[in-house]
């Protein structure tokens, strides 16, 4: 009998495999990458022509052997890796590992562990796709080469072991630019006014918004505010329209591995990296009772909303069944495509739709029974059909102004049977039916209330991938991985979900800005995003993208070390004398920022917190102020005298006090405004000379 071998990226997936496949195929795994750069050297020879130079991953030897013995036995070998760009590149990395007869080797991908794809992807072998090897080698060349060149000075610049990258410098630059447009944001004050009135034999008070005159009105202070207050006294109040129609609300599209950790981040609060971990578990199978193991979603790393035509098929099917034909879509909804999107890959979806999230409840954990009926819904309510809503909007005058009332109920729930968000949960008005145009109403009071506008939102996880995905920085498999380096190497910090930039990030996003303006530049790192996906379409080669990559970043890295001979950073002496031997002691750089310690190091290995006095008197009780941080980074400013003091701020206080209220002012970007919102003061910061 013929022997074959089988290979695939993770041991998870050999004993389902080997299941589908019966007893003539041996199913091994790689265990991911076995060849890499080598760590302690560059590993590119820019001499010949950019030859990468591979070396086995240490402590792979053994698992290399295992399976170069297993393929001299079969007679033909099937590279099982995952169906995207490294998956390929890993399966031609064994292929040059193994060192058996090319003519043996054939690559196969499936979509989802199943029986059906499985044996379907045997028929379908193909050679292997050098298009796409060679995106990941100029990908991975791109990284090894910023990474390489740059974390060296930045190591020498900041002194200690930091480190740069393509997409994560950027990700960090994006994080700073939203912390700086917070920390300039200065609120302006609006008021809104909303009216309670009556209508004869209503029980139930009809509340409506103030709108203005033909046009919107937009109330700045108490002032307009009081004046409007005014010109209404006295007035008559009367419905003036009543408009009926309907709206509908269209189902949303399937996952892919950018809206799945939105979703999951937003609704289950899962972390971006606590998502995908659980989503591969799901993909390589689980044990479901009566099965075996089996595959329950497709493959995760996609940026396509496609659906199979057999998936879309039988998930009508069961929808017809269990719902009835009214709730099957009969259009398809569609994404406008981008040049961004590969489409390699289905969207994620369930393998088979009627395994229903409660059947499989008994064999998941809790969280991975959360987020399978999270994707089980999504992808069943985007073959449903939309919801209908029935509308109601009512205008009410007064004189030459109008209120505003508008309201909707479902008609139709279509999908909304299986998956709402978290908008649609919201309780809308429902308007008497009685109102009509010309009715007099009886107004019982009138509500002011004065706002402030808010700064933007700080990053979370979530809306970090969203901006990645809108601006093309990153592909599928990236995205996880970025955020999860930029937060264990303490430039951000994640507090609840809003993620933080610490002084350290803020240190090495201004000497990226500084000396590698095009590594932290948006667009560039876009559009070398686009470079690679012309590669994998074979539309441009790969040596041309890191030929032209190299000098350029090469000729910054020469600059910026001449800059860099010319600092000097000394250990800078204080004040502080130390407790222990008597010394003055120095700011020395940590992992975690700057610290005191005692030059005597190591006969005394005393050490403090360092806190920078920013020259500012506490506006609670005089002392001075000091920039300090919280346990995970994010800088704030403190009375020294704390804990007896409690005074914080998250802004920079200024030394000026307001001259409208007299409350401490506080730096935003180029101006300085009143601590108290309330007050509104703003005025232009005087230059340092």
């Amino acid at each position: 009998m013929a022997k074959y071998l089988v290979i695939v990226e993770s041991p998870a997936k050999v004993k389902t495999i080997k299941k589908f496949l019966g007893s003539n195929y041996e199913v091994e795994a790689s265990n991911g990458h076995v060849r890499d750069f080598p760590k302690s050297q560059f590993g590119i020879d820019v001499e010949h022509d950019f030859e990468p130079k591979y070396i086995t991953i240490r402590g792979k030897g053994e698992l290399l052997a295992k399976l170069r013995k297993a393929a001299k036995k079969a007679d033909k070998i099937y590279l099982a890796t995952d169906p995207d760009r490294e998956g390929e590149a890993i399966s031609w990395h064994l292929m040059q590992a193994l060192k058996e007869d090319p003519q043996k080797m054939h690559r196969i991908t499936f979509n989802e562990i199943t029986k059906t794809a499985v044996k379907a992807s045997i028929k379908q072998a193909r050679e292997l796709d050098m298009d796409l090897v060679n995106a990941q080698q100029a990908r991975r060349m791109l990284d090894r080469m910023v990474g390489y060149s740059i974390s060296p000075l930045l190591w020498a610049k900041v002194k200690r072991g930091l480190s740069a990258g393509r997409v994560q410098s950027v990700a960090l630059r994006i994080i700073c630019d939203r912390e700086e447009e917070i920390n300039s944001f200065i609120p302006e004050e609006y008021w809104s006014l909303d009216g309670q009135f009556k209508a004869d034999g209503e029980k139930k008070p009809l509340e409506a918004k103030f709108y203005g005159t033909d046009k919107k009105l937009v109330i700045h202070n108490k002032k307009e505010m009081d004046e409007l207050l005014e010109r209404l006294n006295g007035q008559e109040y009367e419905i003036s329209e009543v408009k009926k129609g309907e709206r509908m609300k269209n189902p949303p599209l399937p996952f892919t591995t950018s809206t799945l950790q939105q979703e999951a981040s937003k609704t289950l609060n899962f972390s971006t990296q606590k998502t995908m971990r659980l989503a591969q578990q799901l993909y390589e199978g689980v044990d479901i009772k009566g099965n075996g193991t089996v595959g329950i979603i497709s493959y995760l790393r996609t940026d396509s909303t496609r659906i199979s035509e057999e998936a879309d098929q039988a998930a009508r099917e069961y929808i017809t069944e269990r719902y009835g034909e009214k709730y099957v879509s009969h259009k398809e909804q569609t994404v406008k495509k981008s040049q961004k999107i590969q489409d390699a890959h289905e969207a994620i979806r369930p393998t088979d739709i009627s395994r229903t999230p409660a059947e499989l409840k008994e064999s998941l954990s809790r969280d991975q029974f959360r987020l399978y009926q999270l994707i089980w819904k999504r992808f069943a309510a985007s073959r449903m059909a939309p919801a209908l809503y029935e509308t109601t909007s009512v205008k009410i005058s007064a004189g030459e102004y109008v209120f505003t009332v508008a309201a909707s109920k479902i008609v139709f729930d279509g999908f909304l049977s299986v998956y709402s968000e978290e908008e649609d949960g919201k309780k809308s008005n429902v308007l008497s039916q009685s109102l009509e145009k010309g009715m007099k109403l009886k107004l019982l009071e009138l509500k002011p209330e004065q706002h402030f506008t808010q700064p933007p939102a700080h990053y979370t996880e979530a809306s970090l991938v969203k901006t990645l995905e809108e601006q093309g920085i990153g592909r599928p498999s990236t995205y996880a991985p970025t955020i999860t380096t930029i937060i264990s190497r303490r430039y951000v910090a994640k507090e609840q979900k809003n993620l933080y930039v610490t002084e350290l990030g803020e240190v090495v996003n201004n000497i990226m800005k500084q000396a590698f303006p095009s590594i932290v530049d948006v667009n560039f790192t876009a559009m070398m995003e686009g470079l690679l996906d012309c590669v994998e379409a074979g539309t441009v080669q790969w040596k041309t993208v890191v030929r032209n990559f190299y000098p350029d970043l090469k000729r910054d890295v020469d600059e910026a070390e001449k800059k860099l001979e010319k600092v000097d950073i000394q250990d800078e002496v204080t004040d502080v004398i130390c407790d222990v031997c008597g010394r003055n002691m120095v700011i020395k750089y940590g992992p975690h920022g700057r610290f005191l310690a005692c030059p005597g190091f190591p006969e005394c290995r005393n050490t403090k917190p360092y806190y920078e006095k920013i020259g500012v008197p506490c506006p609670k009780c005089g002392k001075e102020l000091v920039l300090k941080k919280t346990q995970k980074g994010r800088k704030y400013y403190g009375c020294e005298d704390n804990p007896e003091c409690d005074f914080m701020s998250w802004q920079k206080p200024s030394a000026k006090k307001c001259p409208s209220c007299g409350s401490y002012m506080v730096e935003k970007g180029n101006k300085l405004a009143c601590s108290d919102p309330a007050c509104g003061y703003v005025e232009q910061k005087q230059k340092e000379s």
